[in-house]
């Protein structure tokens, strides 16, 4: 017996994607892989800038008020305060190189806003993981936070812990 889908299961994805897109709010595009393209070209430009010591276009990519956050517990920078660090390290020749793999990127429901994470390659720090924010400022995606760790394999993280608690005991 041939039996037809009734109206109900024809219209359900329709009735699905009306509500996804309802959700972001009126004339408001919904996120797609044009947008994440998108993104993705301003953190790999971002890298690139940092790889070539291009001091100007690489703080170009930081949103008003954005934020650095380094390896270290003690690194919270704002863009004055992480541009002063970095000038050194921008010489002809500097620069620091990140190379991204597996990366993710994912958006508020407004498309206003982008999440990611990706890990890196460096040839001091091995394998790192950054993470961030973006946000659109006059049209364009910049970092309004940028977060780079060193993931620890869940194996060593005992032995890890244990020796940063030794290097910030104070002697008596």
């Amino acid at each position: 017996m041939n039996r037809s889908p009734s109206l109900p299961h024809l219209l359900a994805p329709a009735l699905v994607a009306g509500a996804l897109c309802a959700c972001a709010g009126p004339g408001t595009p919904v996120p797609g892989l044009a947008d994440e393209e998108a993104a993705s070209a301003v953190i790999d430009d971002f890298h690139t800038a940092a790889a070539e010591a291009d001091f100007d276009r690489y703080f170009a990519h930081f949103a008003e008020g954005a934020v650095f956050l380094g390896t270290d517990a003690s690194e919270r920078w704002t863009v004055a305060e992480f541009m002063a660090f970095a000038r050194p390290h921008f010489r002809p020749g500097g620069g620091w190189t990140y190379l991204p793999r597996d990366r993710h990127v994912s958006f508020t429901p407004d498309g206003r806003t982008a999440y990611f994470d990706e890990l890196l390659d460096n040839e001091g720090l091995g394998e790192t993981r950054g993470s961030g924010v973006l946000v659109r400022e006059d049209g364009a995606w910049k970092v309004a936070q940028y977060d780079l760790s060193i993931p620890i394999p869940n194996e060593l993280a005992g032995q890890v812990v244990a020796r940063i608690r030794a290097s910030r005991v104070t002697p008596p």
